[in-house]
This record gives structure tokens, sequence and C-alpha cells, in this order.
């Protein structure tokens, strides 16, 4: 079975529940997103936990923003692992990335762009002299010409970022909500998973959208995961 292009975002700060979710999804889910929050929590032996129950790609999302020797070493600190994917942010500029990249060649840095949760007074605010959509070209181009392989924007970026860096990077996209999934939660620049694929995106990340169904079980969460997924085949 084709696997969807979701990246399932594991929020939960219980282990069981995460592996419980894997294994009711795994069938449709083609990465899980694992981030700060559960990292910290479960640590190396939590993101080994996950793997030992999928063949799905894991998405490790420390969005990692240091100096470039840290960020480095972090990096490192996460290569036994090996991640299809590790998030930093862009903004920590090339020499970071180039630094992460190095670090770690076996797995695709992703450089965070703006945070979907950022509004436009909020990009401005913290110093951004551009509009988001002008501020995550920038970025992204930033992060590819030091070595990233994916990007991370807002659905609202995908096509700009897209004729920015060419089709070969990645772009993963948070932000996307279904049309029967009410309010955006802490999310202000969305689209439907459809759209962001159609836009240009490679894999949209989704988290309550279908783990809320597990409130109705292990064959509920499982039927919304084919339920999206099958939009997006």
């Amino acid at each position: 079975m084709n696997k969807a292009p979701i990246v399932l975002a594991v929020d939960t700060p219980d282990l069981a529940t995460a592996i419980s979710w894997v294994k009711a999804t795994q069938e449709h889910i083609s990465v899980y997103k694992l981030g700060l929050e559960f990292y910290l929590t479960f640590g190396s032996e939590g993101v080994k936990a996950i793997q030992a129950e999928t063949d799905s790609a894991i998405f490790l999302d420390l969005k990692l923003h240091d100096i470039p020797h840290t960020v480095s070493g972090a990096a490192k600190a996460v290569a036994h692992l090996a991640p299809k994917f590790l998030t930093v942010h862009a903004s920590g500029g090339s020499a970071m990335v180039k630094a992460a990249v190095d670090a770690i060649p076996g797995t695709s840095i992703t450089g965070v762009t703006i945070l979907t949760s950022m509004s436009e007074s909020d990009v401005s605010q913290v110093g951004f002299r551009a509009p988001a959509l002008d501020s995550a070209v920038a970025l992204a181009k930033v992060a590819v010409t030091a070595g990233a392989r994916a990007i991370v924007c807002s659905p609202l970026e995908i096509s700009a970022v897209r004729s920015e860096i060419g089709s070969t990077p990645i772009i993963i996209t948070p932000g996307v909500r279904p049309l029967d999934m009410a309010g955006t939660d802490d999310q202000q620049r969305t689209m439907t998973p459809e759209a962001a694929i159609k836009a240009g995106a490679n894999l949209v990340v989704i988290g309550r959208p279908i783990t809320q169904s597990w409130a109705q079980g292990a064959g509920a969460m499982k039927e919304r995961a084919q339920e999206i997924g099958s939009r997006l085949i």
C-alpha cells in the first residue's frame, strides 16, 4: 500500500500512547514527527522505541538554533538515531546550517523558515523587515545554499519558496487543516492538505486532525489517517 505524504505529529506526553498511535496509522503515514517535548521527555530511547514499531521515516523536530559549534555537536549527538529529517532554524544563518549539514551528512537537514504560529504582526514585531512570505523565501534560500535538503514553510509560502529553491529540495508544510476540521488552533497561516500538495509541498504535517480520533479507539484513528491520506495520493 502506498503511504500518504503525511508527517504525523506525535504530540503526547505518554510513550505508550505514542507507540499505539504509530501502530494504528503506519500503513498510511510516511513520516512521524517527534518534537522537542517528546525528545526532552523520552530522549534517544523514546525515538528508538518509535523506530522499532515502523519502517516509516523519522522527522526529528528539534529546531536547533545556536552558534555553529554547538549546533554541530547537537547534530552529532543524535546522529546514531539516523533520522530522515532534522530541523534547524534557518535564521541561525548559513554557517550554522552548514555546521549541521557537515555533522550529520546522512540526514536531510531541514531549514525552518517562519513558524506557522506567527502572524504578519508577529513577524514584524520580532524584527523581520520584510513580510512573512518574503522572509520565508529568503530564509529558505539561505538554508538550501548552505546544504539543507529540506525546508519547512507555511502553506501560503510554498509556491514562492519552490520558485526560489527549485524542484530538488523537499518542502514540508505544517499549518494544514482538512475542511472538516473546525478552527486553526495555534496556527495562523493555514491551508487544506490537498491545496498544499497541489501548491508544491512534498509532505504535509498533520497532528490533531488525526490524533484526536484516538479517543474513539485505534480503529477510528486508522480510518481517519486513511481517509485524509487517500485524498493526497
